[in-house]
Parts: C-alpha cells; sequence; structure tokens
C-alpha cells in the first residue's frame, strides 16, 4: 500500500481562474519538478506558524476571516468533484494576482479546514477512520483509489506538510466539542505516558493530567507548585499521542502571565486546567482573571478549564459564583469547583458555563441532568493504583494469588499503538 502511495498523482486540466486554477497550482495536484517547487513553497509558509485554532492559521498566512470562503471552497476543491459556482466565486475573492503564493496560501487553508474537521468529528467520536479515507494515484492501468488506513496524512513525497499542524488543531476542536454534547465528558487523569495511552486504549476519548500523580511519582509534594518541570514534560511527551490531552498546570507555576501564555501556546495540548488556589493561599479574582485573559489572547484554540479554589476553603457559594463570572468573561472554556456535589449548587454553577466537578456517588447520568459537562477523576486513578500495587506486592509475599494485571505483551502492544499519532 505504501508503495502505491509513491505513484504520482493524476494530472488535472490547466485552468486561468476559480477553483481550477487553484487545482491546477495545487502542490498535492503536482509531480515532479513542479511538486517540488511548490512543496517548498508551502513548506515556507508554514515554517514558526504555531497556531490553535483555524482563524489563527488564516491570519498567518495572510488570510484572515477567511474561513467562509473556504468553507464554500472546500467541497470543489477535488478534481473529482464538481466545481460550484460558490466556489469560484471564492477563489476569486482570495486568488489576488493568481500567484503560485496565493494559490499555496489557498490551498493549504482549504486542506487544513477540511482535514481538521473531519479528524475533529473522528476523535469526538472514537472513529478510527482516518479523516481523508482514499487517495487517487496514477497507473499504467489509469487511476486508482489507494487507501489512507494506515497513512492518514499521505505518505511519501506528496504526505501532507501541515499534518502535524492540522492534528493539533482538530484536537483542540474535538476536546471543545465534548464539553458541548448530551452526556457529560468523563475525563480520567493519568501521570505517565502509559497510563493516558491504557486510558484511551479503554474507549476514553480524551484524557487528563493529575496534579498529585505527576508530583508524587517524582517525590515532590503536591500543591506547592514545585513540580512545574515534570509537568510540562509530560505534557509534552503526552501532546503527540492521537487524542486530546488537557494538562493541569496549577496555577502557573509562579510564572507571570506572559510566561503562562507562552507555554500553554508551545505545549501543544488540547486543554489546560488554571486554578486561583496558590500554595499560599488564593489569587485576587483580579490576579487569576489577567492571567486567564493572557492564555486565552495566546492560545484561543486551547480549552481553558478554570478551576475555582473557593468550594474547597469553605467560603460562599456566591464568592465562587462571582469569580466564575470573572473569569468566563476573561476567556474561561470552563470552570471546575472541586469537591461540589450538591444538586442545587450545581445546577447554579452549570449555567454559567461547561461545569466539570470531581467523580462522585451520582452517575454521569444524572450529573448531567444537573447541567455537568465534565466529570474528571483528579487524583483518584493513582491513588487506586498505589492500592493495587501495594496489595499486589503483599499477595505475592503473602503466598496469596495476585490481583489481575495487564500481560508484558499487552502493554508493549498499547505503548505501540499509543505513539502512532495521526500526524504521521
Amino acid at each position: 500500500m505504501s508503495e502505491e502511495l509513491l505513484l504520482p498523482v493524476p494530472p488535472v486540466p490547466p485552468g486561468d481562474a476559480g477553483v481550477a486554477w487553484l487545482r491546477s497550482s495545487a502542490v498535492r495536484f503536482s509531480n515532479g519538478a513542479e511538486h517540488v517547487r511548490r512543496r517548498a513553497l508551502t513548506e515556507r509558509l508554514l515554517d514558526g506558524v504555531h497556531v490553535t485554532t483555524l482563524d489563527e492559521l488564516a491570519a498567518a498566512l495572510g488570510l484572515p476571516g477567511s474561513l467562509d470562503d473556504i468553507a464554500a471552497i472546500a467541497p470543489s476543491y477535488q478534481p473529482h468533484e464538481p466545481i460550484t459556482a460558490a466556489a469560484d466565486a471564492a477563489v476569486e475573492r482570495l486568488a489576488g494576482s493568481h500567484g503560485e503564493e496565493a494559490a499555496a496560501r489557498i490551498v493549504l487553508l482549504v486542506q487544513a479546514w477540511a482535514a481538521t474537521h473531519a479528524l475533529a468529528d473522528r476523535l469526538r467520536t472514537g472513529d478510527p477512520a482516518p479523516p481523508v479515507p482514499v487517495t487517487r494515484r496514477q497507473t499504467p492501468r489509469g487511476v486508482v483509489e489507494v487507501s489512507l488506513a494506515h497513512h492518514p496524512f499521505g505518505h511519501g513525497p506528496h504526505a501532507c506538510p501541515g499534518r502535524r499542524l492540522a492534528t493539533r488543531i482538530a484536537k483542540n476542536m474535538a476536546f471543545r466539542a465534548l464539553h458541548h454534547q448530551a452526556e457529560p465528558l468523563v475525563l480520567p487523569n493519568a501521570w505517565d505516558h502509559s497510563s493516558a495511552v491504557a486510558l484511551h486504549a479503554a474507549g476514553f476519548r480524551a484524557v487528563g493530567t493529575t496534579s498529585l500523580g505527576v508530583a508524587a511519582a517524582h517525590g515532590i509534594e503536591d500543591g506547592a507548585g514545585l513540580a512545574g518541570d515534570q509537568t510540562v514534560a509530560l505534557a509534552r511527551l503526552l501532546a503527540d499521542l492521537p487524542f486530546p490531552v488537557t494538562a493541569d498546570l496549577e496555577s502557573g507555576f509562579g510564572a507571570p502571565p506572559d510566561e503562562v501564555a507562552d507555554l500553554v501556546a508551545s505545549l501543544g495540548v488540547a486543554g489546560v486546567n488554571l486554578e486561583d488556589g496558590r500554595p499560599h493561599g488564593l489569587a485576587t479574582p483580579q490576579e487569576q482573571a489577567q492571567l486567564i485573559s493572557a492564555v486565552k489572547e495566546r492560545a484561543p484554540g486551547v480549552f481553558l478549564n478554570a478551576r475555582i479554589d473557593t468550594h474547597w476553603l469553605g467560603i460562599a457559594l456566591n464568592e465562587t459564583e462571582e469569580r466564575a463570572r470573572r473569569y468566563v468573561d476573561a476567556g474561561a472554556d470552563g470552570i471546575f469547583v472541586a469537591g461540589l456535589t450538591d444538586p442545587r449548587d450545581i445546577e447554579r454553577l452549570a449555567a454559567l458555563a461547561p461545569l466539570n466537578v470531581l467523580a462522585q456517588q451520582r452517575t454521569p447520568k444524572e450529573l448531567g441532568d444537573l447541567g455537568v459537562k465534565r466529570i474528571s477523576t483528579g487524583s483518584l486513578l493513582f491513588r487506586a493504583a498505589l492500592h493495587h500495587t501495594v496489595a499486589t506486592a503483599r499477595a505475592v509475599r503473602d503466598g496469596a494469588p495476585a490481583p489481575q494485571a495487564f500481560g508484558y505483551a499487552e502493554v508493549q502492544d498499547l505503548i505501540s499503538r499509543g505513539t502512532r499519532s495521526d500526524a504521521g
């Protein structure tokens, strides 16, 4: 199958305007020296581009506010699809001088738009199909369709140059969508690579990190802001996995807002938790709102879950609600009130933004009926793993049957599958 992907793409007819011009100028539909030149141009346009949304990508490519036109072009872009008048008109609005660079900018956005929407939908639903199921290649027998089941973004010289960027944006889109569905997102929290991969393999669409698990695994006390390096290293490792990951950054580990914002933008994760608790008390609502605003301005596509620690401290619900409003106004995408269990309080806060609570006695369905959109396990899984580890060791020591565990080959297979990212 990979050998077929190395074959030339079918030629497209020349065109001097509209979609026909765009196709005839696209790196995707060219071969030989023409393809090499156009691919180099595409890679130059993408060099140094680090964005979290399609809107940001459009702006970075010099086409701000163009996504409506891009959406009109996308259904007509493939050579086997009919060209609509709306698509032709959209190309002409964006084409400018009809030069090769203008075409490259439009093509990048069209392909990113199509790939990210398709991949985001599959990440959200758990559909294993690739975002583009087949591609076409020219053989002596004619044009053949080649499955992309094992190469979601192509392979060889025609592999999509923006695949990593598209994958990141798609994860961001999928993770956001998971907070706006009928049933709440059940988000398990991992503490290392293997726990994250195992949880995804068990059917969880997205995975978070646990600050206690990460800190304790490195011999560091939780909540003191001392596990920043370890948390960042894990977030970067998990960001390359083929599913959305959200990282608990505590309160930003003491860094100023602009540095936290730069960090979030660079991590590659689909979401972050930022809490208003500090090692020695609470941040003021103004301080936390400034932090949230800085992060959202720098990384608008990353889902920011604002954790409000007033409830932990026994402060009245009115203060929690006021902080929630301030944080949402500053750009927070969701709010997290750990320890919240009273159904009236849950309903009250769920009306403000997608509400995250910790796993509790109520079922996901019951919490969803109260308006909850996300249920986190927090440190529960890490603590359960510690308990299971000790129980297993005791069983071996005492001659009792050992509890059930993953087999060696199962773990190896999990790691192998978990590291095969859709980014190719």
